[in-house]
């Protein structure tokens, strides 16, 4: 089943801009999603298993460090459509 995932990561400290860019780099090294990155949120598609395997991984490395974040996911479920916002 195809998947697709809107992803906002929110480090709670000052300097949020490295957590942020070693995540989307770190979900970016998966081959088997396609991404698309904006300034609010990252899009991942790809068959639910590949998602959130890739999703538990980089999820447990970000809250694995120093600094506590928040992970938001808004998750769609289905093949994509012409009208969707990821592609």
């Amino acid at each position: 089943m195809q998947i697709a995932v809107d992803i906002s990561l929110y480090p709670l400290n000052a300097d949020y801009v490295p957590p942020i860019k070693d995540f989307i780099d770190r979900i970016g090294r998966h081959p088997d999603l396609a991404i698309e990155y904006n300034s609010m949120s990252t899009q991942v598609r790809g068959e639910l298993e590949a998602v959130f395997a890739a999703l538990q991984s980089e999820v447990a490395t970000t809250f694995a460090g120093t600094n506590r974040a928040v992970v938001v996911l808004r998750i769609l479920g289905g093949p994509p459509t012409s009208g969707s916002a990821v592609r």
